[in-house]
Formats: C-alpha cells, sequence, structure tokens
C-alpha cells in the first residue's frame, strides 16, 4: 500500500532481442581460425570506392571529399600499392606504393604531379591528419594478420547492439568474442595490448579491429568489416570503414571487385621517379 502511493514514472526504451543461434569456441579454436584465415590469403587485388573524411571533435567540423575509383594490390609479407583516379578524366590522382619499410608517393595537383618519399612510420605528426596517412593504415587495416609466435591472447565475450534496417523490429543484441593480442614487455609478467579483434559468434568472422600505439595505450586505428562475401572459397568483406581517431580522418573502402591469391609481379609495387624532379621528404 506504501509503494502504490509513491509517484512513478515510465518510459520507452528500445527492445533488444538475442539471436536464436550463435556458436561458441574455446580461446585456442578463435586463434587458429584467425591463423587459418590469414595463412589463407596471400595475395589482393581489389577495385575500390575510396572516400574520405576529416575533422572531428578538435575541429568542430568534418568535410567528407568527392570519392575515388583506384585499385589496392597487397603482397605478403609487406608489398602495397594504391592507385587513386581523378573522377571523370580517369587519370592517377595518387599513386602510392611501399615494401613495408619505406614508400614513394605521387599526387596530382593544378600545379603538376608532387613527389613524396619517406618512412612507413611518421617520426612527425602532421597537424594535416591525411598527411599522416602511411602504407600501414591499409595493409594493417585490409588484412586482420595472424597471432605472431612472440605474442600472447587473451579473449572475452562481448555483446554488440545492430540496429534493424525495419524501425518496427527490435534491436539485435549480438554476442561477439573479443580477442587481445599482447606481447611481452621488458618487465616480467607484464604485457602490452598491440590490438583486438571483434568476432561475431554467428559467423566467426571479424568485423572490427582496433589497434592501439606503441605504448599499448590509445587505439590508433579502428577498422570494421561489413558485407561480407564469398571469393573463391575465401571470405572477404566488401565494406571496410578505417577511422584514426588521433588524426581525426576516416576512409570508407567499398570493394567493387576481387581477386585472391592471384600472382602479381614485382613491377606492380615499382613506381619510378622521373628524372630530374623535386621529391620531398616526408618525416
Amino acid at each position: 500500500m506504501g509503494l502504490a502511493g509513491c509517484f512513478s514514472s515510465t518510459r520507452i526504451v528500445q527492445q533488444t532481442q538475442a539471436p536464436n543461434l550463435y556458436q561458441s569456441a574455446s580461446v585456442g579454436t578463435v586463434e587458429k581460425e584467425v591463423q587459418d584465415r590469414d595463412a589463407k590469403l596471400q595475395t589482393l587485388n581489389a577495385s575500390v570506392l575510396i572516400t574520405a573524411t576529416t575533422g572531428g571533435g578538435r575541429t568542430g567540423t568534418e568535410t567528407t571529399y568527392t570519392s575515388f575509383k583506384g585499385y589496392i594490390f597487397v603482397r605478403k609479407p609487406h608489398d602495397l600499392r594504391v592507385i587513386m583516379q581523378l573522377p571523370v578524366f580517369g587519370s592517377r590522382a595518387l599513386d602510392m606504393v611501399s615494401n613495408g619499410e619505406v614508400f614513394t608517393l605521387m599526387r596530382a595537383s593544378s600545379h603538376g604531379d608532387v613527389w613524396m618519399e619517406g618512412s612507413d612510420v611518421v617520426t612527425t605528426p602532421s597537424a594535416n591528419g591525411l598527411e599522416n596517412l602511411r602504407p600501414p593504415v591499409f595493409f594493417d587495416s585490409l588484412l586482420v594478420p595472424a597471432v605472431g609466435a612472440d605474442e600472447v591472447v587473451e579473449m572475452h565475450e562481448s555483446t554488440r547492439l545492430i540496429q534493424p534496417t525495419d524501425k518496427h523490429k527490435p534491436v539485435i543484441e549480438e554476442p561477439d568474442y573479443d580477442l587481445t593480442v599482447m606481447k611481452k614487455t621488458a618487465d616480467p609478467g607484464v604485457f602490452q595490448t598491440e590490438r583486438i579483434i571483434h568476432i561475431s559468434r554467428l559467423n566467426m568472422l571479424p568485423y572490427q579491429q582496433d589497434i592501439f600505439d606503441d605504448k599499448g595505450v590509445q587505439i590508433v586505428t579502428s577498422a570494421t568489416y561489413d558485407k561480407y562475401q564469398s571469393f573463391g572459397v575465401e571470405e572477404f568483406p566488401t565494406l571496410i570503414n578505417i577511422s584514426r581517431p588521433q588524426d581525426e580522418y576516416s576512409l570508407k573502402i567499398e570493394v567493387t571487385k576481387l581477386m585472391l591469391n592471384q600472382k602479381l609481379e614485382d613491377d606492380q609495387f615499382q613506381l619510378e621517379i622521373p628524372a630530374g624532379v623535386t621529391v620531398q621528404k616526408m618525416p
């Protein structure tokens, strides 16, 4: 009777629903599946549509640029080439190659082509986030590498909320596994987080990968994987969103055509600098 006299209010909250079927696996099994997927993928030849967005909370604005058609070539262990074409004309807007240590880049401008060379690792960050774009951002995000021999893993159960396409249907509360990849530090028994692979328990495929800085504190790259399709016997995402929160830029990569494990020649990863041009050295 006392409770009946209390004031109360009721509000509508979004209804959630767990899937009827999902999979369970041990940490060893999940790690092996990551290893197997990585081992099966040796080269990648993709036709893509790339859309860049810059800005965020620090600047107070966001700018989304015109989408560019292009191509991405990957050959393990380290070779990468990214070509972006100008809209309408189809000529090269950007051409970048890397051997895993250094890169060469050409970008078109109204004053002629600009040529750059530098290390794959940024040593002096620029205030312009896109100027910090380096080949590993593509390489590390497109692939989900296997766990190295000097790395250890731990796994936790988690969930993510998937918004329905029909607003009248409940939100799906999907169970997943978070596989944390760590490396040993100089301190005995102390490990440092390198990346976290988020894996859906509906299909046991990665839907996100968070890559940490060299201190294991901040996320420097977060890649999400969506719209998986079968290419031969392999599943590969055809929508990849790469976010660089510290640099405040993101890249949306839509895969329109893909060939996996096709032989790629050495000259596909070569970009000759014309004689006599000025080459900017990127720090």
